[in-house]
């Protein structure tokens, strides 16, 4: 990481007697997969810009436990959350933000029976807040302006935790113009990556739930898809190149294109 995106971790913090007020989570995908380091890059770039006081655990973060939960594996599931519950308890961490709606659930509601109570929330809800208090400045919407945007609602954030405002308070922030997909909101439809099945193979069928929601999002003739999960980000970008779109669409998380907008 350049200078710039200078991230201290929890440890550096309790050496120097400083005390953040939110720790990003930034889960696996936001770690590992090269996609979504972009994302966690863009959150970063924001929380730099607002003067957040923030921090990562660094090498000290490991997995939820979510794809284990969610593939009937709850044994593998609560070593997981002990082992993070106690490493976040050590450090006495009050809130919780992450840019991904698995961790975000996991986190939030099946932690707090195993010892591990914090208040979570989700990237586009924190950068949200940031931009109606002026901490974030948008120019003009940026790239963004006049262009058709749709929103992809993730499962785990929207269905499971009725989280639908924040996301789409931000697009508007960008004067672009904003497009519903048929299923929207409560009657979202799954790219396909929920219940771990981001990690197998596909069941037989004729069709699969990534191509059949993207070729929904295509059909309102966007110019961009925007996520709010590297999950979805990352199979709703295999739908578009499905289509051969990719040139036409871009797919982007809602952390980048504020980011952008920004000029961050």
């Amino acid at each position: 990481m350049s200078s710039e995106l200078k991230v201290k971790t929890m440890a550096e913090c309790l050496a120097n007697n400083e005390i953040p007020e939110i720790l990003f989570w930034v889960g696996c995908a936001g770690s590992f997969d090269d996609r979504a380091k972009k994302i966690t890059k863009a959150v970063v770039k924001i929380l730099n810009a607002a003067q957040v006081k923030y921090a990562v655990l660094g090498t000290e973060e490991s997995c939820t436990g979510d794809p284990a939960k969610r593939a009937g594996n709850e044994f593998l599931f609560q070593m997981m959350a002990m082992q993070n519950i106690a490493v976040l308890n050590g450090y006495e961490v009050k809130k919780i933000v992450t840019a991904c709606p698995h961790c975000y659930n996991t986190l939030k509601n099946e932690y707090p029976e195993l010892g591990g109570k914090y208040e979570v929330i989700h990237h586009s809800e924190l950068i949200n807040s940031l931009l109606k208090e002026g901490r974030i400045v948008i120019k003009d919407g940026g790239d963004f302006k006049g262009k058709k945007i749709t929103f992809h609602d993730p499962c785990y954030l929207g269905r499971a935790n009725d989280v639908y405002e924040a996301p789409r308070e931000m697009l508007q922030k960008l004067d672009a113009q904003l497009v519903e997909m048929k299923r929207c909101r409560q009657n979202g439809f799954c790219c396909g990556a929920g219940g771990a099945q981001m990690f197998k193979e596909a069941e037989k069928g004729n069709k699969e739930v990534n191509v059949e929601r993207s070729e929904e999002a295509l059909s309102l003739l966007p110019k961009v898809i925007a996520t709010g999960c590297p999950f979805c980000n990352t199979m709703m970008t295999d739908g578009v190149k499905h289509f051969n779109k990719e040139n036409e669409v871009l797919v982007l998380d809602v952390a980048e294109m504020i980011a952008r907008a920004a000029d961050l």
